[in-house]
């Protein structure tokens, strides 16, 4: 007996070693590849690269990095570096703070800063790209600020009082911890609250009165909220409301009210509720508004005496101002071009403005400011750099397969003749109950000034038209998301905008699901396909639970290892299972060496695969003149799942 068991044991590693190689074999000769094809390209690169540093030099100084306001004081990021000035000051006159490149930590960026309520600490959290984890910075301000600690792998923060900060772990993708960290004369740091479920993510987040910190746990259908009472920061967190399957909430705090944003009660939309902080369980909740049906909740703000909802219809934007004093409800519809809100950071409780910003893909972002007293929104005018007025935005609705009519935003230059001739290029996502981030990008408007057409499709399965437009769209509905996506190509071309032979699809990460599932069913419809990070191999991925994110996604794709029913379903779409012999329209794909969320090999034997149906088709039908699509593949070194910085995105 154990003679028999040495050798297998070395049979699997033989194995094992074998698939290793084929895999650096694999990267190599399609990294070769890519190197011989990318050079055919790089006077059309050199060009396009111009256009682009031309266009963001011309509108970044538009979009200046946030403020965060302290009274007088106000800080900000500006290449790598934090500055403290006064607000009534020229910025030329600020202070430096900190600095990544003096402290070692050139190669990462900032991603969040947080100010003790004191102003004696700053944290800050530092990324870089090629990881999915940060490094949390906590710097002791005052004449020379001076580095107090440094804390790995964190993913949110928050300070609770002047010198106590709690935050989370970040491993593997997952936050499943919290801790208490203390700055006073006896330092000790402790964990505070376990997350035993791996479908749950952890974070922190401060209320606008800073009086609660809140901890967050939720998975994708179901949350659960512990309070910390920044009064006494070392009392243990208590529960508001414990989880309840398919109900999500957060929670605000007002006067000893908490205010709860919930899909509880039917119908299963975002609702503003609220309760006695003494009583804050569910049977306590009582309605203080209701969103409409096929609302998208983008955001919700609270200031002392108001607070403000940032909502989606149909694809326009609206405002809608709750007064606390009188009950009342004010909506203001937004300018018609604008498809993205974002909101100043950290504005104070007290303000009587809000501040925001609107932008398009290809609007720069314009502020606005919404004044409580006057009750009107007005236009703020920064260094004004010319709006762009030539391209017109066009909204229209496909009729899917069920008769469910689904959304479509259109831009095109308005001096554009014979529309029909001009290249289309379709974007698609449909997953998760997200939106598209439909923010300002310079690439998008060169293609609007080289006469190109952008369509946007918020198919089923992403979170255009609220909750229930999601879950239409996720685990056995997946289908519909395709059905849409072909509705919507189909009505683009019928209307006039463009023709197959002039069209292209760009998804990202999950949006390949349906791009690739479009590819096999629908080829024709397109000429070429473009991928960033894409889920293609679906199956297979969601077989392997000891993959960081399997057993979370379970709620989006489903279960196939304890379903045969959801085996089939997903086998029925899923892109690298259904390739076949046929012509494919051109595909090209940039995917990440270092990409923790969606596993190279999959992408690998998913360019495999199609390459050799498309040649096996040419083959097949070698008629003269026939088409042989470009499938080609950029790996990237640098970056992680679709978060690079401008050159990295230049680049791409």
């Amino acid at each position: 007996q154990e003679g028999t068991k040495i050798p297998s044991k070395r049979k699997q590693n033989t194995a094992i070693t074998t698939s290793e190689l084929l895999y650096k074999n694999l990267l190599k000769s399609e990294q070769e590849n890519w190197n011989d094809i990318s050079a055919r390209y790089k006077d059309m690169t050199e060009r396009i690269k111009e256009k682009l540093e031309e266009l963001h030099n011309k509108y970044t100084f538009n979009s200046e990095s946030p403020r965060i306001r302290f009274g007088e004081n106000v800080y900000f990021e500006e290449n790598g570096c934090i500055f403290l000035s006064k607000a009534d000051d020229d910025e030329g006159n600020a202070d430096i703070l900190f600095s990544t490149e003096d402290l070692g930590f050139s190669d990462a960026f900032i991603q969040r800063i947080r100010i003790s309520p004191d102003q004696r600490y700053m944290a800050i959290s530092l990324k870089s790209e090629n990881s999915e984890e940060a490094t949390c910075v906590i710097m002791k301000l005052g004449h020379f600020p001076v580095m107090e600690k440094v804390i790995p792998s964190v993913f949110s923060f928050e300070w609770a009082t002047n010198d106590v900060l709690y935050y989370t772990s970040q491993k593997n993708l997952k936050c499943q911890n919290v801790f208490m960290t203390t700055f006073t004369n006896q330092k000790h740091t402790k964990l505070v609250y376990t997350e035993q479920d791996a479908r749950f993510f952890v974070d922190i987040y401060c209320t606008k009165d800073r009086r609660f910190l809140t901890i967050n746990s939720n998975s994708k259908t179901t949350s659960e909220v512990w309070l910390v009472d920044c009064r006494q920061p070392s009392k243990l967190p208590a529960l508001v409301q414990a989880r309840t399957k398919g109900v999500i909430y957060h929670v605000e705090h007002r006067n000893d009210e908490l205010y709860i944003l919930t899909t509880y009660g039917e119908p299963a939309e975002y609702k503003l509720m609220k309760a006695p902080l003494a009583s804050s369980g569910m049977e306590n909740w009582q309605l203080v508004y209701a969103l409409e049906k096929k609302t998208k909740l983008v955001d919700l703000e609270m200031f002392s005496d108001h607070c403000i909802m940032f909502l989606k219809i149909a694809g326009h934007l609206y405002l809608n101002v709750i007064s606390f004093d009188s009950h009342s409800v004010q909506s203001i519809k937004l300018p018609t071009w604008a498809c993205e809100f974002e909101l100043e950071s950290h504005p104070e409780h007290t303000t009587s403005t809000c501040y925001f910003q609107l932008t398009s893909p290809v609007h720069p972002p314009k502020r606005f400011a919404y004044s409580f007293k006057e009750n009107n929104l007005i236009e703020q005018a920064v260094q004004e750099v010319p709006i762009i007025t030539n391209c017109h935005t066009t909204r229209l609705l496909a009729k899917s397969k069920d008769e469910t009519s689904v959304p479509i935003t259109v831009f095109h230059n308005m001096n554009s003749k014979e529309l029909h001739r001009k290249p289309l290029l379709v974007h698609v996502y449909g997953a998760y109950g997200i939106d598209f981030n439909m923010g300002f990008k310079e690439e998008k408007l060169m293609l609007i000034e080289e006469g190109w057409v952008l369509a946007y499709c918020h198919v089923r399965g992403g979170g255009e038209l609220g909750l229930s437009w999601h879950k239409d769209g996720c685990q056995h509905n997946k289908l519909k998301g395709l059905h849409d996506l072909k509705a919507c190509i189909m009505l683009l071309h019928e209307l006039g905008f463009s023709q197959p032979k002039y069209t292209a699809l760009a998804a990202a990460s999950a949006g390949g699901v349906l791009a690739g599932a479009l590819c096999n069913t629908d080829p024709e419809l397109i000429r070429a396909m473009v991928l960033q990070a894409p889920f293609v191999d679906v199956l297979n991925t969601m077989m392997k639970t000891h993959l960081p994110l399997t057993i979370e996604e379970q709620e989006e794709w489903g279960n196939p290892l304890a379903d045969e029913k959801c085996m089939k379903y997903i086998k029925s779409y899923c892109p690298y299972q259904n390739i076949k012999t046929q012509c494919y329209p051109s595909v090209f794909i940039t995917a990440y060496e270092n990409d923790q969320r969606i596993p190279l090999t999959g992408v690998l034997r998913y360019i495999q695969k199609l390459r050799k149906a498309a040649l096996d088709h040419a083959s097949r039908t070698s008629k003269k003149g026939n088409w042989i699509p470009n499938i080609i593949l950029d790996i990237r070194a640098n970056g992680s799942h679709c978060d690079s910085s401008w050159e990295d995105s230049l680049h791409e």
